[in-house]
């Protein structure tokens, strides 16, 4: 976040740049019948649905799912966008948490995710006469692994952000520019991104790393993950904010915390956050499948 944050006010990105791609999907936008935007409350998905509300009035929706990997604090961020910005806005159920090759968690875990939302949204689009459905990928997205965008390919879920090229640096950019509060929001996955690949994904195990991640929250914390290990909860926080994390009197705050969650141990990680840091397993295996 902190090094997002350094080029923009660096002048590495190109302003002008910037622009023309806004203006470009806006005009695409535009041109559509209608609209329903996957709207997660994050800083991609809640520039999207500015832009397509923008572009299409109240022929756009932004549609945000509610599963139990969606946490209470994540709700409250989308529903305050929503109103300050005139956003028309509708809460979606979703049922991947039902469904077993979610919770046996491997590593298409996101595909059965995503290929849930994406169908439910097609029946809203059917039922309320919408032509297209769109969701926040950009282009720094196809850099890491994401096999949800697998699912968004079948369904032919249209990625205004990345047919333009707009980077996550430009979409903070141009947040900020528009004076939406997301523009310097942390990254923010759904809790099942915190469980590693194998161990099954449970809504026990969900609501106490929701717990968890609010006692920390609480402390102040901006950009953090509690990444569940069984019994043991490695805490994941953001390498400018370590410092603090690590003074006695706070490590002692949060393991207790954590523990009041339901974990067992806690174990601050001293090389911080990592934005899917969870993933190193996989490319670790198939390195040793390759040599």
């Amino acid at each position: 976040m902190n090094e997002i944050l350094l080029k923009l006010s660096s002048g590495a990105l190109d302003p002008a740049s910037a622009s023309l791609k806004e203006q470009r999907m806006l005009d695409a936008l535009s041109r559509l019948p209608s609209l329903l935007i996957a709207f997660s409350g994050g800083a991609d998905s809640a520039y999207l649905a500015w832009v397509g509300t923008r572009g299409l009035g109240n022929h756009a929706l932004a549609v945000t799912a509610l599963s139990p990997s969606y946490s209470r604090h994540d709700r409250s961020i989308a529903e305050s966008f929503v109103c300050n910005h005139g956003i028309r806005h509708e809460w979606l159920a979703t049922y991947e948490a039902e469904n077993p090759l979610y919770i046996a968690n491997n590593a298409d875990r996101c595909y059965h995710c995503k290929d849930e939302l994406f169908s439910r949204m097609e029946e809203l689009a059917v039922r309320g006469g919408f032509s297209a459905i769109a969701y926040g990928i950009n282009a720094d997205d196809t850099r890491d692994f994401r096999p949800g965008h697998r699912a968004a390919h079948e369904h032919k879920i249209l990625a205004p952000l990345l047919d333009v090229g707009l980077t996550k640096s430009e979409i903070r950019h141009l947040s900020k520019r528009a004076g939406l509060e997301t523009w310097d929001r942390p990254a923010s996955a759904c809790l099942s991104s915190r469980i590693p690949y194998g161990t099954s994904v449970t809504t026990e195990l969900l609501s106490q790393i929701e717990r968890a991640e609010q006692s920390i929250r609480d402390l102040g914390f901006g950009q953090f993950r509690v990444r569940a290990h069984g019994n043991l909860a490695r805490i994941e926080i953001d390498r400018a904010e370590l410092p603090r994390a690590l003074d006695a009197q706070i490590s002692q705050s949060i393991s207790d915390g954590v523990r009041n969650a339901g974990f067992e141990h806690v174990e601050i990680d001293p090389g911080g956050y990592r934005q899917g840091s969870l993933n190193e397993a996989l490319f670790t295996k198939s390195a040793r499948i390759a040599t």
